[in-house]
Formats: C-alpha cells, structure tokens, sequence
C-alpha cells in the first residue's frame, strides 16, 4: 500500500488537487488539519473514509512496525550481542535483514506521493463521521514529517546502534571479499567443477560456513551498502568498513529496496556525504576516483560468460551421474546462487539504467542459458531427492553426530542445560537411519537448530557464548544445511534460486527474451523464459491477497506471449520449408516441362546472356542451404518447446507443444488457402490439380516432421483438411470449398450460360470458345476428369456436398422463374396439350406464346448446371472408390436394388448414393429444392405445362446460327445439348414430389417434342429451318439421357430415319 500502482489509487486523490483539499498540504501540518477547512468533504465523508481506510491503516503498521524496531535494537544493543556471519549465520543474517527491512521500508514511506494528503483526508473523514480525531494520527503525523528527510533521519536514529551495526558488516569481509571476484579469478580456482579434482569427487563437498556459500552477493551488497548509508560514522573509524564499503560500491549501480523500487546508491550516497560533510572525515577527495568503475558492468559480464560454462559442466555430470548428488549439494545450491545474483543484477540495471555508454554491460543475449541451467538444476535436485535424502541421512547419523559430540566433549564450560540440548541433538542425529526414508527429521527440528541456540549464546552474558566457542556455531550451521536437505529442499531450493522478483519487470524481461529469439543458438534455451513465470506465484504474500489477481495476470501474460513468439517463430520454419518443397514440387508440374527440355537441348551451347527482365536462376545448393538453416532452426525450437510436457502458472496447466500445435494449424489452412490464388476482381484461382500436388508437398513434409517436433501431426492435418471442406474455417475465413465453389459458379458457369464456354462431351469437360481480343482460357484445364478428381481430393464429400447444395439452388432459382413463365402462357399452354393430335391448330397456337427463348435459354443453363454437377459427382465417385472401396461396394449394390419402379419416393439410399457421388435416376438434391408443398395440384398442373412449353419451343432452336452439331466436341456451339439433362432430370424431380409417374409424361413430351420438329420439314421459310438436322438429334439425346425412355419409344413417333439422315447431314464429308 505504500506504493500502489496507477490503478489501485484511491478515486479522491487520483485527479488534481482540488481547492477543498489544499488546506491538508499547508503548513503547518498535521496540526492544521481541521475539519473546519473542509466543508465540501463532509457530503463525502463515508466514502473517502472507506477507500481511504486500507492507506491509513498501513502507515499506522509503519509506525507500530518502528515502535518495534526500536525496541528490538535497544534490546540488542543493552544485551551486547555478537555477531558473527560464519558463527551464528541465522542470527546476524536476521539482524542485518531486519536493518536493512526498516530502512527500506522508510525510504519507500518518503517515495509515498500524497502521504500528507491520504492521512489527512481520512482523519478529516473520520473526525467527521465520529466526532472525534484518531488516537494515532498526531504520532502518524508526526513520523510522516520527521521522514521529510529520510536518510538525515534514519543517520540520527541509528547512531547509537552504530557499533553493533558495523560488527555484523564487518563480519562480511572476508566473505564479501572471497565471493566478490571476478570471472579470471573464478577460473583460476577452477569454481564449480568436479573434474578438476577427479580424485576427490566422492568427497562430500563440506565447508565451515555453508550457509555463507550460497548466500546471495546481492542481498550481502543491500547489507552493505544501506547499512554504511545509516552508519556512515564506521567509514571514518575502520579502514575495514571503508575497504568494504568500496568493495560493495563497486558491484551496483542500483540496489533493491522492494520488488522494482530500487536505490540509485551511488548518487544518493554521494549527495548525503556531500551534504554531511562526512567525505573529508572518510578521506574520500573525488567519488570518481574512490568508487572506481562503479556498476561492475563489465565484471558481472564476465561472471555470466564463466558460469555458463560451469554451470553447464556441472548439470550434464549430475545429470549423467546424480549419485553425486549426495557429496555435492552444495556445489548445486552454490550454482543456483551465483546465476540468480547475475540475472538479478542485469534485470535490475537493465531496467532502471537508461543512459550508458556502454549499453553491452546492461544487455545479454545468452542470459536465456543462465535461466535454463537453473532449472534443469531445480529440476535435477526434484528428481533425485532420494539420492540427496539417503546420502544426508547416513551423513547426519553417522559424521555430524560424531563431530558435534566430539565438540561437546572439547568444550572448556559447558552448563548443564546447554549440555542436555546439545546432547538431545546428538541422540536424535544418531538415530536417523535410511529405512526410515522422508520425514525421518523430527518434526521442528530444522527450525529449532539455527534459532533456538544463536539467539541466547550470542549475548554477552550466555552461560555458553558462541563468540568464544565458534567450533559450536559452525558444526551447527552445518547440521543446519544438511537437516534442510532432508525436510525443507523446496525452501532451500528458493533461499537459492528465487526469481519471482523478476515478475515486476515484464519489459527487461521481455527485451531479453526478444534478444535470445533473435540469436540462433539461444533459441533451445528460450523455454526458460516461459518457465520463469513459474516462479511468480512466490511473490503472492497471504497479507495482500488482493495482489493475486494482478500479478496472475502479469504472469500468464508474459508467459502467453513468449510460447506464443516460440511457437509462431518454429511454425513459421515449418511453413517456410513446406513453401521450398512445394516450389520443388511445383517445378515438376507438365506446364514447366517445355522450359526444361528447352534448357536441356541448349545446354551444350554457348551460354546465352540473360534476358532483361529474366528471374535469376537457383544456384545448385541454395535450395539446400535455405533447408538446412530452416531444419536447424526448427529443431532448436521444438527441443525448447518439448523440454517439459507442461508446467503450472498460478494453477493454469501450461502445455508448450499445444501452442505449436495451434500456430501450425493456423499457418497451415492460410497457407492451403493462399495456394488457391484466388482473386474475386480477376476472377483468378489456381488448378485443383496444382492446389493437390502443392498441398500433398505441405503434407509430407509435415509427416516428416512428427518425431522431429513430437506433435500429433496426424491430428494437425485432418484437422486442417477436415476444416477445408466447410464453407468456412474455424477462424471464420474462406476455404477451398468456399473459394471453389465461387469461382465454378461465378466464373465458369456463368460463361457458359453466355457462350463463352461449351460443354464437350467428347472431351467430358467444359472448353473455352476462342475468341479474338479476348486473354486466353482453358476451361478444360479446370473441368476435365483429372481436375473433377483433385477437387474430390481437396473439398472432400462434405465440400462436394456444399457445392452441390449451391448448383442446386440456383437450378431452383431458373425452376422458379420458368414456373412464372407458364404461368403467363398458362391458356395458351392448355390448348397446345390438348391439341397435340392437331397440328394445324398447333401451329395457329404457337406464335400466341411468349418468352419462349427465354425458356429454352434457363433451361441450357440448367443443363449446363446439372452436367457440371454430374462431372463434380463422377469425380468425387472416383475418390470415393480409391480411398474407400469396402464402404462403395456396399453402397452401389444398394443403389442398384432401390429403383423409381420399386419405390418412387426418394429415401435414404437415394441421399446416401448421392453423396458418395453414384449417379440416381431421380436426383435426391434436385427434388428437395423443387419441393414446395404450397399448392400441389397447381404445381402439378405447371410442371406439366413446362414441359409442353420446351416440347412446343424446340424447333425455334433450328433459326439459331449456333445451334449446329459439332462432331468434334460431341454437342452444339451453343450448349443446348444440355438440354437433354435439364428436361429429364427436372422433369424426374417434378413428378416425383407429385408422386406421379415419370415414364408417362416423359412419353407425352417425346409426342409434342416431335409432332413440332416434324412440322419444321414443312416450314417454308428456309432462316427459321436451316439447322433442323442438328435439332432433330436432340430427340436421340433426350432418349439416351433417361432410364425411362427408350429407342423404340422414340420411333413410334420420330421415325429413326430422320435421325440417321440428320447425323449423315451434320457429320463432315470424308
């Protein structure tokens, strides 16, 4: 509460200061403070006295918090403790924490903006709402002034504690000193490394200062440093104190007083000397020259470059022999400490250093390795803590027991009641034995060794003071390490290696993370950045549980984005060398191959300069080299994402491999999509059969990679292919069965529908009219069987099945509008029908019609609708059978049972063939798009007159110069040979929703159909019957369209010779 973020300020002290509330900042405060300056606040009283409430109570936790400090260093101080880190380590590191605790807790109290203002409303408030001031706020108010000036302040207060101070600081040298080195020295003393001393590496690593040897530099700095801030009398009085205050000065540019509130040590130590005068009693002429190169920069660079490769060394020998484990614990703890003192360093500078001129110091594009070795470490000690608990557990009983019996034993004075402690230690230790397993510390005993003792041998009249039996202290702080081992690893594992203070800095954090993607042999490290927001949970203390909503949002948002970054960088090189195998595929196409015998037939001759404007060729190998970059880069980040199977971020399971599987997913329908190239303003798209050869590229190389990025490949594609036959992705967008779908309706069909493009049975695909002044197009190339089957391939049934639904409805669209058609000819129609044995009154009929062109021009078009859709379905049938021929076998065999004869209604089977693309005798889709139960005998009574109307419409086809018979494409310029599918197809569907019977009326039409082509044999005007040949073919393609109809139907009333003198008209002289 003392430093809330932006968001939690309260509402009355969030905008300006308001003319009501200025009388609270003038002096003289607090005792200016009265309600009679506020009136305007009384309306508001129970308000600002709730918001107000939390900040006022927790300056009054300061101030209690004080009271206690205070009495605690005075009783300190009257008891004359001793200090000693490497003796009573838990004591003085208690002592120096609770200095260092208050110290920073008073500088943060002065960073605390409006602290004058917050106080003082609520006690306005509450004086207001109680008719009474608050007990505590003339001593709030009076601490809030007298920290105006915190460091002045905090100098006088602790000037009688000065000397207790500076002996537990000075008890720092020697360790501050040894630890305080740079990476050179490091690598002379070989530290860390178990192969420098091969023959001593089943020795237990055993020290007389345990603790002290994980113990953080940082947190030994803050000692330090703040504490010579409060002290500074010691710097005069104690080359020491003054060689160490150096030393420490010498680390940091910023020390941490809370979180990301940080002490710029250098500036502020300078400016309170100066204004002390305390530099000419320390003897410190220029702060340049004393300080030195004040941060360390370069000394914490070369720290981190060396413990890389240490640290590296060490986790691959643990881990191939974590027997050593058990001898080499501290080695582990120790490793831990000095990476969380580097990282913290460089997030800690790297945040509140703007301006350097030497921004290499504060920046580090390896720190991601750092970050990984510390948690295969912590992962390594989880992972054998049996090893760790069995080896401490023999190594207690059967060495600490004995030495610190011995101890006892040398002891000069050793009182009774010490004496029975000490002894009770010893006996419990000699008990533990291995079969005993976890929990074989007795309960409390971890806790009760380090504190119980230190806290009544370090004063000066202890029965036994440990500052004359040091021996006593250190075997004890080893017990300490090995009994914590055993019963609190997880503790130890965080005294060590904690990094939940990094979850207050999201934008240093970020920008190393950034720089680790950006350096290659970083990336199978970049795990541990996600990794790290695991640790963030630690920062949640149980006083403040309204922090826990903030930061879990902060740590999942960081984590979020750096799988999200890992996995979109490791998609992006799978789709990359996908795009390099489908440009290898794609330069295999025919449509290249007359480019390559070209080159092959001139690579003998003289090399011929390049054109202007020619694309360079591929060198041999780059392709390789682009592959080979792609594979190495792929592979790191999959190892990276497939380091742990998942991990827990504030109780969210966090699986890594999921976000690959997403972002490939995702990368993987655009980029099936991209292939298509379809362009709705130029109406351009690419072949299916391309769009298969480039996506069966994408999927192999994508099944190669299984193993290698270990994800359920299998699953990514069917996924991916299952969602292309939908109209839309899971995103929302486009796929190829939409874009498809699009182009065959709006592009080629609606060309066919203008004569652009005719269907050629010959070739079974649609072709293109050439025309001049007109950019060439193959409709074949996109129509013909091959590409029928690529579509079945890409859209599958379900697509197919779509596009058929879409051809369906817009052959419902022309039913419709031909319906309105008979409707207006509808007496004229009833007359024809009756009078089909008349044909001189046919004839006197006909001209009273209308639109009749406009009703054989729908009727083309729905012809030409249904053989594209039956070409669709011959397509998707193929499929079908290749990939599934046990469930097609099946499926024919009940279609050929189900017959119109045996069951005019279209069931099941029907709708079950049709979809596995076997051709029915009365279409299932096309009867449930004419259905319309509106008026069924009227219906009934159209349906009828249609077909009249076309039957009595045929011979105006003989005026058109189009409508001749072209033998090389087996049908007319003109398409009307797609008339035959459209009368009997649509004719089916009609009477089969009228459950009427289809061969009657097919019957009645083939009568009209030729009772009006025969009359164009008497049709004197040669214009309206010069292609009466051509049209009288129609008839036989009628006839060979229906299951219904037969030949000999035909020739009852269109004599078969017609015929074979029309096909000897049409067809070419040899």
């Amino acid at each position: 509460p003392l430093c809330p973020p932006p968001r939690v300020t309260p509402s009355p002290v969030s905008s300006p200061s308001p003319p009501h509330v200025a009388p609270i900042q003038c002096p003289p405060w607090p005792s200016y403070v009265t309600p009679q300056h506020l009136g305007p606040v009384h309306k508001d009283k129970g308000d600002i006295a709730r918001v107000l409430g939390p900040f006022y109570h927790s300056f009054l936790d300061v101030l209690e918090f004080r009271d206690h400090v205070y009495e605690l260093l005075n009783t300190i101080d009257a008891s004359q403790c001793f200090f000693d880190i490497h003796v009573n380590y838990d004591f003085t590191k208690s002592y120096l924490d609770l200095v260092v605790t208050y110290v920073s807790l008073v500088l943060l109290l002065a960073r605390t903006e409006d602290r004058r203002l917050l106080i003082g409303m609520y006690h306005c408030a509450h004086e207001m709402s109680h008719g009474t001031s608050d007990p505590s706020f003339a001593r709030l108010g009076q601490m809030v002034l007298e920290y105006d000036h915190p460091l002045k302040k905090l100098m006088e207060e602790f000037g009688p504690h000065t000397k207790a101070v500076t002996s537990a600081l000075l008890s720092l040298h020697f360790l501050f000193a040894r630890r305080n080195q740079g990476a050179e020295q490091w690598r002379s003393d070989q530290l860390l490394s178990l192969l420098s001393t091969t023959g001593t590496m089943l020795s237990p690593a055993s020290s007389d200062t345990m603790a002290c040897e994980y113990l953080s530099l940082e947190v030994m700095e803050r000692w330090i440093l703040m504490g010579f801030l409060v002290c500074p009398g010691a710097l005069g009085s104690s080359p020491q104190c003054l060689e160490l205050w150096r030393l420490a000065l010498q680390g940091s540019l910023y020390v941490t007083l809370l979180r990301d509130e940080a002490l710029q040590v250098h500036k502020v130590t300078e400016e309170l000397l100066g204004r002390c005068r305390w530099s000419a009693v320390v003897g410190v002429r220029g702060w340049g020259d004393f300080a030195g190169s004040p941060g360390g920069g370069s000394l914490h660079r070369g720290r981190r470059a060396y413990l890389r490769g240490a640290v590296r060394e060490l986790e691959v020998l643990l881990e191939d022999q974590p027997g050593l484990l058990g001898p080499k614990a501290l080695f582990v703890f120790m490793a831990l400490s000095f990476c969380r003192d580097e990282v913290s360093w460089l997030v800690r500078h790297a945040e509140h250093v703007t301006k350097t001129k030497t921004p290499e110091d504060f920046a580090d594009g390896h720190i991601a390795e750092l970050l990984f070795l510390m948690e295969q470490l912590r992962s390594l000690v989880r992972r054998h803590v049996g090893v760790l608990q069995r080896y401490h557990v023999q190594y207690l009983a059967r060495f600490d027991a004995l030495v610190l019996s011995e101890v006892i034993q040398n002891l000069s004075v050793c009182p009774e009641e010490e004496s029975i402690i000490l002894s009770s230690f010893v006996s419990s230790l000699s008990a533990l034995s291995v079969k005993e397993g976890t929990g074989c510390v007795p309960p409390g005993m971890t806790l009760a060794l380090p504190l119980c003792p230190q806290a009544y041998t370090s004063v000066a009249k202890a029965s036994l003071p440990l500052g004359s039996n040091h021996d006593v202290g250190r075997v004890m702080n080893l017990i300490v390490f090995h009994t914590k081992l055993l019963d609190s690893l997880e503790d130890l594992l965080a005294e060590a290696s904690d990094l939940s203070d990094l979850c207050f800095y999201p934008r240093p954090v970020e920008k190393m993370f950034v720089a680790t993607m950006e350096e290659p042999s970083m990336l199978r490290y970049s795990i541990a950045f996600p990794l790290l927001c695991s640790h963030f949970s630690r920062c949640i203390h149980p006083m403040c549980p309204e922090e826990y909503p903030h930061l879990k949002a902060i740590a999942l948002g960081l984590c979020n984005k750096f799988l999200e970054e890992m996995a979109r960088q490791a998609s992006a090189c799978v789709m990359d060398a996908c795009a390099e195998q489908h440009n290898l595929s794609e330069q295999l196409l025919p449509k290249h191959c007359a480019s390559t015998v070209s080159k092959a037939r001139n690579k003998k001759t003289l090399k011929q300069p390049a054109k202007k404007g020619e694309p360079e060729r591929d060198k041999p190998g780059g392709t390789s080299r682009r592959m080979d970059k792609l594979h190495l880069t792929l592979a790191e980040l999959s190892l990276s994402l497939n380091h742990v199977p998942n991990f827990t971020v504030f109780e969210h399971t966090v699986t890594p491999a999921e976000y690959l599987s997403s972002h490939l997913e995702t990368r993987f329908t655009k980029a099936i999509v991209a292939m298509a190239g379809y362009s709705q303003a130029t109406q351009e798209v690419a072949r299916p059969s391309e769009v298969l050869v480039g996506l069966s590229a994408y999927m192999t190389f994508i099944q190669s990679l299984g193993q290698f990025v270990g994800l359920d490949t299998g699953r990514i594609i069917r996924s991916v292919l299952l969602q292309q036959t939908q109209p839309r992705d899971a995103a929302g967008e486009q796929t190829l069965t939409t874009i498809y779908t699009n182009w065959y309706l709006e592009a080629l069909l609606r060309q066919a529908s203008t004569g652009a493009i005719i269907l050629a049975p010959a070739l079974q695909a649609f072709a293109t009219v050439p025309r001049e002044g007109e950019p060439h197009f193959s409709a074949a190339e996109f129509s013909d069987v091959s590409e029928m089957r690529a579509l079945a391939e890409l859209i599958g049934p379900y697509g197919m099945k779509f596009l058929s639904d879409n051809l369906m409805w817009h052959v419902g669209s022309q039913v419709t509008e031909l319906k309105k058609l008979v409707n207006e000819n509808m007496d004229t129609l009833v007359q024809l029908r009756s009078s089909s044995c008349k044909p001189e009154q046919m004839a006197a009929l006909l001209p009273r019609l209308t639109s009749a062109e406009n009703v054989l021009k729908r009727m083309t078009i729905i012809g030409e609708i249904l053989s594209f859709r039956a070409m669709a379905q011959q397509g998707l049938r193929e499929v079908f059978s290749y990939h599934c021929p046990f469930l097609m076998g099946p499926i024919e065999c009940l279609t050929d049972l189900v017959t119109p004869d045996t069951d005019i209604q279209v069931g099941t089977e029907g709708v079950l063939a049709s979809a596995a693309g076997i051709p029915c005798e009365v279409d299932p889709a096309l009867v449930n798009v004419l259905a319309d139960g509106s008026s069924p005998e009227e219906d009934y009574k159209v349906a009828c007159l249609l077909l009249v109307f076309v039957a009595v419409s045929l011979p105006l086809l003989a005026s058109d110069p189009a409508s001749i018979y072209n033998t090389e494409v087996d049908g007319y310029n003109n398409n009307i040979h797609c008339l035959a599918k459209a009368i009997i197809h649509v004719s089916a569907a009609l009477f089969t929703v009228h459950n009427k019977n289809i061969e009657t009326h097919l019957k009645e039409f083939l009568l009209l159909a030729s009772v009006s082509l025969l009359q164009l044999g008497q049709e004197t005007d040669k214009v309206r019957a010069r292609n009466r040949d051509s049209i009288s073919l129609l008839m036989q393609l009628i006839v060979a369209e229906s299951s219904f109809l037969t030949v000999d139907m035909l020739e009852t009333c269109f004599p078969y010779v017609l015929l074979r003198n029309a096909y000897r008209e049409v067809s070419p002289a040899p």
